[in-house]
């Protein structure tokens, strides 16, 4: 026996036995990761070796029970692993050791990590494909009863086992009870796939002596301290588990296991016994409740209604959730999951009604959700589905509804006023004990509540909502404010759900035209921060009611307003006012004095949030924007820009006393407000728009005419902002987003603006510009959407674009930086000059640089270059209405790139690409072969070519591949084609490669 463990540098030769045997007690000493990787990989050197065998055996013999565990590990393994190596003489010699060590372990005392180990070698020696070992329970039965080896050709000549387990000892029956359970473990674990059937009809001749077994163990009386039912009860519970997916598999039938139950149901009467055995129910009841026959579910249904099941909900209500009780709630769940159609549908059975009340219970349990009650969220998805399976019932009947259904429908209100009080927010003093854990589980209860209101809208109707809304005003008017925001949470979760606008807005109007925005304004209550932020969301959930019932607008934007003074408010309030002034806009025109002067008042606070500031000013321009006329509109944008301004001054002021973090944070205020501003001022959807007022004197306002002045000022302070700190992101993102809402508008405005602001916006970027990606992506959705200008206008912009472009290419060419993001972006810029600006686009100086770049981009590792270069291509090689020089100029170019494009895509395809990246080789090849004539000669020549590296194709697959993709001419079944072709040129083991 030689192996060597290395200990640093110095190797140890083991050379005895007893070197071995130290070496396993170091494994179970404490000691560096680096020291017990060194001492199993000497250790499995020693086991694969042939005299592995040997070492198991002799490893058993030890009187350290880490090296007798160690001993039966090895016989696992060497099982598992060197099967093989045995002969058919062999592995009968190798059952009878394994059997004599098992006989020697149990009556020597040995402990249960050492016997069960060698049980799991058994196990693996039984379920050997051979399957030379018969009826593994019966024969272990029968050889820990003689104290020796039974022959295996004589187990028929033996008395059935139930006669014999009486005569063994507590330790023989004990591993009997471990091989019968890690049997079924096993099986769970091991079959898989084509496998599972035959492992299961295998296991399944065991299944007549395991009941026998259990059935003896599961009577058995046992002194203090054994236990013995604890085993068979958890036996039970793996058989049951193998049968679940057995039973799926119609590999067996469940009657034999079923004999189980009522030996198991007799031990939930008894308290030590009640543990183990509530774990096995419950898990049946959640996870393979059809094990279960009527009278099981009947038993289970008097134990759940009996006296002591009373005591245990009453205990629950009062906060007590110890194991016992907790245990107890959830067989209770998970019956109710189980059994939730007679639940819902026979009211009239007596248990069924007590325990669906009991399952009501659990929704008042003492406590906060999630916190102090732990057992209310699980509660709640039992009533969840229950008001699932009464809104399927509801849709499935034909015409009339069940004769149950309103009675069921009274729970659900119970279950809806239940959780009105458990979503209650708490006191500040109890809320700051909490811990993030706690936060986010009341949290998530709260969402839950959302969704079953949902859900009983469908049944309840209108109703529900009218009782929430007179909840609301009952706790109004004494002032109970946690309650208050329980029902505003409530009825903001119904926003969606409520339909009939009459009545909705009739019961809205009552609520909304109490005290409510009176009483959450007035500072002088005490009314929790949470309240007022329901409140507040409650505005936002229900927008379009103040859309159609505009006299509650000035009582409401007061609380709005007033919200912003507080921090925790100001955010969630500044975002409902933007959303009213946008959607009520036109009603609001009156009062847009009103606003400029709350705007002026906010900016005189001592401090104001930019974001507060940004949606105020956004919500303003809104407002103006349903002006009738430009010119009405002056005034106000004027006083607006005013208010932008001050921004900016103060930037300036800060950078000359030398503070960067304010002059940055003026600046990118300032740029912020306009492009909120530019937002805003968007003409809506709805409005018509007159195609023939090109000639409108308005439509000249904002360029020649009184605007012209304002337009002017904007534009000069976006490029005085933009060219003094282009090296900020955000300065650099606010100012494309103060331009980019002009794009697609079709009549002027004031931030409609030539295109040559963008134009020079662009061409003043260089590598050094933040977020210079997101400026190339303005500059194409100005390609894109700009209908205003002329087209010699936007052709110019084109022209221009696409030499920036090439010039930042070989920016970075030249320094050796390539920045996938720019590249990426450069790319679809192009990209989207085609087909409108294909003319100024081939005409471009250096354009064969574009293609180049390209090119060399698909072959690229970077995947966002990659799938920009694909499209560029892919939108190149269609058929464009082209004439004359420009047909000429892109003839010429197909005919150059090409065939280095199709050179590119057969190398991809045949196996370069990841499987991932296909797809997005496949637009362009699709294009190519459906647009381009020599598509065919050129890929033939890329796949012939020496560049073509995969050699697991040959001619003859490459040219059946090519007519195939050839005949699809770009069809979908391109895609798959491409996919069997790349798996070919890599190997069928690649076949699931990702």
């Amino acid at each position: 026996m030689v192996s060597a463990y290395s200990n640093g540098d110095a190797p140890i030769e083991l050379h005895s036995l007893d070197s071995v045997e130290k070496l396993v007690q170091r494994l179970y000493l404490p000691g560096s990761p680096q020291e017990i990787t060194r001492i199993q990989n000497a250790l499995q050197k020693i086991q694969r070796s042939q005299e592995g065998w040997r070492l198991a055996d002799a490893l058993l013999r030890s009187n350290d029970n880490n090296v007798r565990f160690f001993g039966a590990l090895t016989f696992l393994m060497k099982i598992n692993k060197d099967w093989d190596s045995l002969s058919e003489e062999d592995a009968p010699l190798l059952l009878n050791t394994l059997i004599q060590w098992l006989l020697r372990l149990v009556n020597g005392g040995a402990p249960k990590m050492v016997i069960r180990k060698l049980c799991t070698a058994l196990i693996s020696y039984y379920l050997r494909p051979s399957g030379i070992w018969k009826q593994p329970i019966r024969h272990l039965v029968l050889c820990l009863n003689e104290g020796d080896v039974v022959p295996s050709n004589i187990l028929d000549q033996r008395p059935p086992i139930s006669s014999i387990l009486p005569n063994l000892s507590l330790s023989s029956t004990l591993a009997i009870l471990w091989f019968s359970r890690g049997l079924a473990e096993e099986v769970k674990a091991s079959a898989h796939g084509l496998e599972t059937q035959k492992y299961y009809e295998r296991v399944s001749s065991n299944i007549a002596d395991s009941v026998a077994v259990l059935q003896f163990t599961m009577r058995a009386t046992t002194g203090p301290g054994s236990n013995l039912f604890e085993e068979s009860i958890s036996c039970f519970h793996d058989w049951i588990g193998y049968a679940h997916r057995a039973w799926i598999d119609k590999a067996i039938g469940l009657d034999p296991l079923r004999q189980l139950t009522p030996l198991a149901m007799v031990a939930l009467y008894n308290d030590d016994m009640y543990g183990v055995t509530v774990e096995l129910f419950t898990d049946v009841l959640t996870n393979f409740s059809a094990f279960l026959n009527a009278q099981d579910f009947m038993s289970l249904s008097t134990l759940l209604t009996n006296p002591k099941a009373q005591g245990i909900i009453s205990r629950l209500k009062e906060g007590d959730y110890d194991v016992e009780v907790m245990s107890f709630a959830r067989l209770l769940l998970a019956y109710g999951d189980a059994t939730v159609q007679d639940l819902a549908e026979k009211a009239d059975v007596q248990q069924l009604n007590q325990i669906v009340l009991q399952l009501l219970d659990l929704l008042s349990c003492d406590g906060y959700p999630g916190v102090e009650d732990e057992v209310c969220a699980e509660a709640l998805e039992f009533w969840i589905t229950y008001t699932e399976h009464l809104i399927d019932s509801l849709f499935s009947a034909e015409k009339q509804k069940p004769a149950w259904m309103d009675s069921a429908r009274q729970r659900i209100e119970a279950v809806i006023e239940a959780c009105w009080v458990k979503i209650r927010m708490p006191p500040s003093e109890v809320a700051i004990t909490w811990d993030s854990d706690a936060k986010a589980s009341f949290k998530n209860f709260r969402r839950d509540v959302e969704d079953i209101l949902q859900s009983s809208y469908t049944l309840l109707g209108i109703d529900v909502f009218g009782k929430l809304a007179h909840l609301a005003l009952q706790s109004l008017q004494s002032h109970a404010w946690l309650e208050l925001e329980a029902t505003l949470y409530c009825l903001n979760a119904l926003s969606d759900s409520v339909a009939d606008e009459d009545m909705v807005d009739q019961i809205l109007s009552r609520l909304f035209g109490s005290s409510l925005f009176a009483d959450m304004t007035n500072t002088t209550n005490s009314i929790p921060a949470k309240t007022r932020q329901t409140a507040v969301t409650m505005i936002t959930r229900y927008a379009t009611f103040f859309e159609r019932n505009v006299d509650h607008l000035p009582s409401m934007l007061n609380f709005l307003f007033e919200s912003l003074k507080a921090s925790a408010l100001a955010n969630v309030a500044v975002r409902a006012i933007a959303s009213t002034c946008s959607t009520c806009r036109k009603s609001l025109t009156s009062e847009l004095g009103a606003f400029l002067q709350q705007y002026e008042v906010l900016l005189s606070w001592d401090s104001v949030d930019a974001y507060v500031k940004e949606k105020v000013i956004g919500a303003i321009a809104a407002i103006v924007q349903a002006l009738p006329t430009e010119a009405d509109k002056l005034t106000p944008l004027s006083l607006l820009f005013q208010f932008v301004e001050m921004d900016v001054a103060s930037s300036m002021r800060f950078l000359e006393a030398s503070q960067a973090e304010g002059y940055q944070a003026s600046a990118v205020c300032a740029l912020k407000c306009l492009a909120s501003m530019a937002k805003a001022l968007e003409t809506p959807d709805e409005v018509a728009i007159d195609l023939d007022a090109d000639t409108h004197p308005q439509n000249l306002f904002w360029t020649e005419g009184e605007g012209a002045p304002l337009q002017s000022q904007v534009i000069r302070t976006i490029q005085k902002l933009y060219g003094e700190m282009s090296w900020n992101s955000d300065v650099v993102e606010a100012s494309c987003q103060v331009l980019r809402p002009g794009y697609k508008e079709n009549i002027p405005g004031l931030f409609v603006f030539p295109t040559s602001v963008t134009v020079d916006l662009v061409m003043a970027s260089t590598l050094e510009t933040a977020r210079l990606d997101y400026v190339l992506e303005t500059a194409g959705a100005m390609l894109n959407r700009h209908s205003q200008e002329s087209e010699f206008n936007m052709r110019h912009a084109a022209t221009s674009f696409l030499t920036h472009v090439l010039n930042l290419i070989h920016a970075m060419e030249v320094n050796r930086a390539i920045d996938p993001e720019v590249n990426s972006s450069g790319i679809d810029l192009a990209e989207k000059m085609i087909p409108r600006y294909l003319h100024s686009m081939i005409r471009v100086q250096n354009i064969e640089k574009l293609f180049e770049t390209t090119l060399v981009c698909l072959e690229a590792p970077d995947l966002m270059p990659k799938r920009a270069a694909a499209h560029f291509w892919a939108s190149f090689v269609q058929k464009h209405e082209l004439s004359g020089e420009d047909l000429q100029i892109v003839q010429a170019a197909m005919q150059q790139y090409g065939p280095q494009l199709c050179q590119i895509l057969a190398e991809q395809i045949g196996g370069g690409a990841a499987r991932s990246e296909l797809d997005i080789f496949a637009e362009p090849l699709k294009k190519l072969v459906f647009a381009q004539p020599q598509a065919k000669r050129w890929l033939a020549n890329a796949l012939d070519s020496e560049g073509f590296r995969s050699v697991k194709v040959g001619p003859t697959e490459k040219r059946v591949w090519l007519q195939k993709i050839m005949n699809l001419r770009g069809a979908k079944g391109t895609n798959n084609a491409i996919k069997d072709f790349w798996i070919a040129c890599r190997g069928a083991e690649f076949a699931y490669a990702s």
